[in-house]
C-alpha cells in the first residue's frame, strides 16, 4: 500500500521507470487492478497478451479475462473497467502510446514489438514483483498510477554480449539475462560461443569441436602468477538447447546473434581437428589454458578449412533466424602465416604483401558462400572493427563493424567507408571490468574506474555528422569472461549497469540524465533479489 501511495503522488522523474521514456506526463489517479478486469486485445497481438496476463495472475492473483475486438469506439468503452491493446496505423516497430486513467488503460501500437515494450512499462509501473515474476503475498492492492506516455527507442540495436568460450554457464543461467534485458528493453542477445579456451555450440558436421574443443584441463584461465589448476572443465550447447533458448529470447524479443569467432580466437577449433586446421598439423595442438591471445590460427590457405567454415555458417543459419552471424576478426595474429608455405603461396596469388589481406580473403570466400544461399537463407557479417585493417573494401560495405578499441574513432571510419557500426567501446562498456575500487570488489579486470556513472555518461554518437547517423545502428555492452567463472558474478558485475547501457539505447539524448538515472534506479534492487540474479549494491541508499 505504500508503493501504491508513493506511485500516485510521483512526479514524471520520480517514476521507476528504465529505460527513461521519450514523454511522460502524470495524472491524477490510478488504475486498480482487481477481480473483473478485461484485457480486449486484437488477434495480431493476442499471444502477447496471455504472456501479459499470465504474469499477472502469477504475479498479484488476478485473473484478467481475454476478450477479442474487432473494431470499437474508444469513447465508448473507456467507460469500461478495462485494458485496451489497440492496433493503429504508422507508428514504428518498437514505438507505443500508454494511457492509464482511474477506469482503463488504453495501449496502442503498430507492431507487437511495441506493444510488447508496452506492457512492460506497465509491469515496471507495478510492484517490482510483477516484473520479476513472483508473487509477493504482502501487497493486497494492485493499483497503477494515472499516466500518459508516448515512447520509441533512439537505437534499433540494444545489445548485450557475454562471452561463453571462457567459461560456460548453462542455459538457465542464459535465460536469467534475456529476462532482465527484455526488463529493459535490450533486443540483441550476442553469444560468444567460441574461443581459444572452448568451443560451446554442437556441430553436428564436426563432432570433435565439442567432444574435444569444449573441454579442457583447467577450470581457472591462468594467468601471471595465477596457473592451471588440472580441473578437467567444459561444457556445451547442444541443438536443442539452442532451439531451446532462442525461442525463449524471441518471445521477449530479443534476437540472438551468435558468433564463432574465426581464424583467430580459434585454438579449441584447432585442437578438435589439427590435420586441416592448425598451419603446423605435425605439432601438437590442444585446447588453451591461459588467457591472452593465441597465436594458433586457422589455416586460411587450406581448402578444407575454408569448408569448415562454410559448413559451421550452414549449421547456424539452421539453428538461429536471425538476419546477422558475427564472424569475430579482432586479434588474429599471422605469424604461423608467415612460417606456413600454403599462405606464402596464397598471399602472392592474390597480389598481396600484407598478411592481414589473408584473413579478408578467408571472409570474402565466407561471403560468397552466403550469398549463394535462397534469400531467407543468407545472413549479413558482422565483424570486430580490426577488419577495417586490411583490403577491407573487398568485402563491400553490406557488413557491420562493432567497434570496441578506439570505438568512436573506429565506428566513424566504418560509417564513412559506407558500412553500418554498432557501438561498443572497450571503456566504459565492457562490463565485466570492476564496476568500483571498493575491496568488496570480485576478482576481474580493470582499476573500479568503470563505475556506474561512468557507463551512463558515455555519449553515443556523438559529435557524429548527420549524413552519417544513419550508418549508426545502436550501442552494446559486453562482458569477456576470463576471470569469471560462477554466474553470479557475472550478475554481479553486469549489474546495474547493464541498465546504463539500456538507457543510451533507448533515450533520446536530452531526455538522459544520471542523476534522475541514479534516483529511479534505487528500487531495481528489489526487482533483482526477487529475480534472483546478484548485482553491484554499491550505487543503493
Amino acid at each position: 500500500m505504500l508503493f501504491s501511495l508513493f506511485l500516485l503522488s510521483a512526479t514524471a522523474q520520480e517514476l521507476s521507470l528504465i529505460p527513461q521514456p521519450a514523454k511522460v506526463e502524470v495524472k491524477e489517479g490510478a488504475f486498480l487492478l482487481k477481480k473483473g478486469t478485461v484485457l480486449y486485445v486484437d488477434a495480431a497481438v493476442k499471444n502477447i497478451a496471455e504472456q501479459f496476463a499470465a504474469t499477472i495472475h502469477a504475479t498479484t492473483g488476478v485473473k484478467l479475462k481475454i476478450l477479442n475486438y474487432n473494431s470499437f469506439d474508444k469513447r465508448f468503452n473507456s467507460r469500461k473497467h478495462a485494458i485496451y491493446l489497440i492496433v493503429v496505423p504508422d507508428m514504428s516497430d518498437e514505438e507505443y502510446a500508454l494511457d492509464v486513467r482511474d477506469n482503463f488503460i488504453f495501449i496502442e501500437a503498430t507492431k507487437p514489438a511495441g506493444f510488447f515494450y508496452a506492457l512492460q512499462t506497465l509491469k515496471q509501473l507495478m510492484p517490482r514483483n510483477v516484473m520479476a515474476g513472483v508473487p509477493d503475498n504482502d501487497i493486497k492492492e494492485w493499483s497503477i498510477p494515472a499516466v500518459e506516455i508516448c515512447d520509441s527507442p533512439r537505437f534499433a540495436w540494444r545489445g548485450f554480449m557475454l562471452d561463453e568460450g571462457r567459461h560456460f554457464y548453462g542455459k538457465e543461467e542464459i535465460k536469467k539475462i534475456i529476462d532482465v534485458m527484455a526488463a529493459y528493453k535490450m533486443n540483441r542477445f550476442h553469444w560468444h560461443l567460441t574461443e581459444d579456451q572452448g568451443w560451446r555450440i554442437e556441430i553436428k558436421k564436426y563432432p570433435k569441436l565439442t567432444e574435444i574443443g569444449a573441454w579442457r584441463d583447467s577450470k581457472v584461465c591462468a594467468w601471471g602468477d595465477v596457473k592451471p589448476d588440472g580441473i578437467r572443465y567444459g561444457g556445451f550447447y547442444t541443438r536443442e538447447d539452442i532451439k531451446e533458448v532462442v525461442e525463449y529470447a524471441k518471445e521477449r524479443f530479443i534476437e540472438i546473434v551468435p558468433e564463432v569467432d574465426i581464424p583467430g580466437h580459434s585454438q579449441a577449433a584447432v585442437a578438435s581437428y589439427p590435420e586441416f586446421l592448425a598451419c603446423d598439423p605435425e605439432n601438437k595442438h590442444e585446447v588453451w589454458l591461459w588467457q591472452g591471445v593465441s597465436g594458433d590460427v586457422i589455416n586460411v590457405a587450406n581448402p578444407q578449412a575454408v569448408q569448415f567454415a562454410k559448413d559451421v555458417i550452414d549449421e547456424l543459419t539452421e539453428m538461429f533466424p536471425f538476419g546477422y552471424i558475427h564472424l569475430g576478426g579482432d586479434e588474429c595474429p599471422t605469424h604461423k602465416w608467415e612460417r606456413n608455405t600454403e599462405c606464402q603461396a596464397l598471399l602472392k596469388e592474390i597480389g598481396s604483401t600484407n598478411y592481414r589481406d589473408l584473413q579478408i580473403h578467408f571472409y570474402k570466400q565466407l561471403k560468397e558462400h552466403i550469398a549463394q544461399k535462397p534469400v531467407e537463407q543468407q545472413r549479413k557479417l558482422i565483424f570486430w572493427n580490426e577488419v577495417l585493417h586490411g583490403n577491407t573494401t573487398s568485402l563491400g560495405d553490406d557488413i557491420t563493424i562493432m567497434a570496441w578499441i578506439g570505438a568512436d574513432g573506429a565506428a566513424k571510419d566504418a560509417a564513412q567507408r559506407g558500412m553500418n557500426t554498432i557501438l561498443s567501446p572497450q571503456i566504459p562498456y565492457y562490463i565485466n571490468r570492476k564496476q568500483s575500487d571498493l575491496p568488496t570488489e570480485p576478482h576481474s579486470q580493470g582499476y573500479g574506474t568503470e563505475t556506474v556513472e561512468r557507463v551512463y555518461d558515455y555519449k553515443p554518437m556523438n559529435n557524429v555528422p548527420t549524413e552519417l547517423q544513419d550508418k549508426y545502428m545502436g550501442v552494446q555492452a559486453n562482458f569477456w569472461t576470463e576471470w569469471v567463472v560462477e554466474p553470479e558474478i557475472v550478475q554481479y558485475l553486469m549489474l546495474p549497469r547493464l541498465a546504463a547501457v539500456a538507457e543510451a539505447g533507448w533515450t533520446r539524448a536530452d531526455k538522459r540524465d544520471y542523476k534522475s538515472f541514479l534516483n529511479r534506479l534505487q528500487g531495481e534492487q528489489i526487482y533483482y533479489r526477487m529475480r534472483g540474479v546478484d548485482y553491484g549494491k554499491h550505487v543503493f541508499k
